[in-house]
């Protein structure tokens, strides 16, 4: 089930509103399909008809706002809009059986929560923000020159993907968007290697946190499926993109840093 935490919100009350009804008609059609009372086929398709009606409502105003502020992230807004709008437009549940309803209905939902999670974490909450989300910034800095060159070199490899999504001189982006995830995996897992020596090294007291988060992450990489980059390579990098931009950066913010405020008082 999908929930609408504080970590959802962009401070745009309609744009909140209408995030918070896409979640709320997902997690009906979810409830809808496990409840043994209802005939799931008949509140199922009528629920995901509105979801489909109401996403499409909702981008034109997402969009139409970004217009209006003249938000430099529109173009990947609309093209991952449009890709979730293919996906949906998929839709066909016509005469399947019981057990493949559910079975189509399920993937489909689960789709759904994915996409809508981290793109409204990912990419919605940073609508009106002047600077470029991939921008490492002064506000980043751990305080050690290590981790902070890492982080940094992180950031530029997103950079690097997301001028490859937009580059419209190439069509198949396939072998490039290999290279980039290639390269953003090893040097993820370079990082990490990094970054816990060093906390070995300062006794660092919340070291299996980080463990933790690290291995999360790195199998969050390994999932990658290569052959949805082939089937759709515009959206599927959107959608990573968006997550990996997110993790990051609430990683460095509500962790990393506190390894650099330990670092600093040991000093002192």
């Amino acid at each position: 089930m999908l929930k609408f935490t504080d970590d959802c919100l962009t401070g745009i009350k309609e744009i909140d509103q209408e995030h918070q009804k896409l979640f709320d008609l997902v997690n009906s059609a979810y409830k809808e399909l496990n409840d043994s009372e209802t005939d799931k086929r008949i509140v199922c398709i009528d629920l995901l008809r509105e979801l489909q009606f109401y996403a499409s409502t909702h981008f034109e105003h997402e969009e139409a706002y970004m217009q209006k502020i003249n938000d430099p992230e529109l173009p990947r807004q609309k093209l991952a809009h449009a890709s979730f709008t293919a996906r949906m437009n998929t839709l066909n549940l016509v005469g399947l059986s019981d057990e493949n309803f559910k079975k189509a209905t399920i993937e489909l939902l689960d789709y759904l929560s994915r996409w809508l999670f981290n793109h409204v974490i990912g990419s919605d909450t940073l609508i009106g923000k002047s600077q470029s989300p991939f921008a490492f910034t002064e506000k980043y800095l751990v305080g050690v020159q290590l981790i902070d060159e890492e982080h940094k070199r992180l950031f530029e490899i997103m950079e690097q993907a997301n001028q490859v999504i937009h580059d419209e001189m190439s069509f198949d982006k396939y072998d490039e968007i290999i290279d980039i995830i290639d390269e953003l995996r090893d040097y993820t897992e370079f990082h990490f290697s990094d970054e816990e020596n060093f906390m070995k090294s300062i006794n660092y007291p919340d070291l299996d946190k980080q463990l933790l988060a690290h291995s999360h992450f790195v199998e969050k990489l390994n999932e990658i499926d290569l052959d949805n980059v082939d089937n759709d390579q515009q959206g599927y990098l959107n959608d990573l993109l968006a997550f990996l931009l997110n993790w990051l950066t609430n990683h460095i913010m509500k962790m990393d840093k506190k390894i650099g405020a330990f670092y600093l008082n040991q000093k002192q």
